[in-house]
């Protein structure tokens, strides 16, 4: 009787313990995938802070000066302003800005950012407010003029770039006539340095990075920019799921600038056009 009795007990204290697992899994969960809205937050600190990789011209760099600027920076300095806010901006490592998004470091990801599928299922994304697409920069040396004469050459990219997730999706553009996997950078910076001394052969990169860098070096006839034939890409930027107020505002006013000529004035500032939406 004294066992049956004890063995009673001990399925009774499996099945609370498994409950109190079952509980804590389930708020977990819930935490994950139901995030607060800290739009009440940022009004009180009257800050938000969007990170940024400060290397990535013309979106987001560092001037001479050591002044950050861009047509990302400019853009958000003038969205948060209409909003009443500080905007802070946080350099961060480019293939851990989700990362760095989910654990509150930063409130926002805004940085020449491309819109994909498998980005839309860790933030959420604003509205498009500009359109880019991707390319190859080379060496006039290196007598690469298609994507077909990448055959046995070293190909370039930044770890956790759009560029190079096309490179993996879509294998018939440019992969399959690679013998070898891209050299991966943290940034852009690097890649095309060691492009420039001969280490790699291309940079997959997007052109408004590449068409920027190429006019600002001291003899641009050295490079040659080649299309790939990836399509276009439009860039959002990305917040957490759950700050609905901030997406929503932000998105407000991206579309009001569409309207009333910011976004062209911005861009003539850096790309010498008016912006491609």
């Amino acid at each position: 009787m004294k066992k049956k009795i004890n063995w009673r007990r001990q399925i009774i204290g499996n099945g609370i313990v498994l409950a109190v697992l079952a509980l804590l899994v389930g708020f977990v969960w819930y935490r994950t995938t139901h995030a607060q809205d800290t739009w009440r937050q940022m009004t009180a600190d009257k800050t938000v802070v969007v990170g940024l990789d400060d290397t990535y011209v013309p979106m987001g760099f560092r001037d001479k000066s050591g002044k950050l600027v861009g047509y990302d920076v400019d853009l958000a300095r003038a969205t948060f302003k209409k909003l009443g806010l500080k905007v802070k901006f946080q350099a961060i490592d480019w293939s851990m800005k989700e990362t760095e998004l989910d654990t509150g470091h930063i409130d926002m990801i805004w940085n020449g950012y491309t819109i994909t599928p498998a980005r839309a299922k860790k933030v959420a994304f604003s509205v498009p407010y500009h359109n880019d697409s991707q390319v190859l920069v080379t060496m006039q040396r290196d007598h690469i003029n298609t994507i077909k004469d990448m055959a046995g050459k070293t190909l370039a990219a930044q770890t956790g770039s759009a560029g190079l997730t096309l490179f993996n999706d879509k294998p018939k553009v440019l992969k399959s006539f690679l013998g070898s996997a891209p050299v991966q950078y943290d940034t852009f910076d690097k890649a095309l340095n060691d492009l420039q001394v001969g280490r790699v052969n291309a940079v997959l990169i997007d052109s408004d990075y590449a068409r920027y860098y190429v006019a600002h070096e001291s003899n641009p006839a050295e490079f040659k920019v080649i299309k790939t034939g990836y399509g276009q890409d439009a860039y959002g930027i990305g917040f957490r799921k759950g700050d609905v107020t901030l997406r929503e505002k932000v998105n407000g006013v991206i579309n009001e600038f569409k309207k009333d000529g910011t976004l062209d004035k911005i861009s003539e500032r850096y790309f010498g056009t008016k912006n491609a939406d």
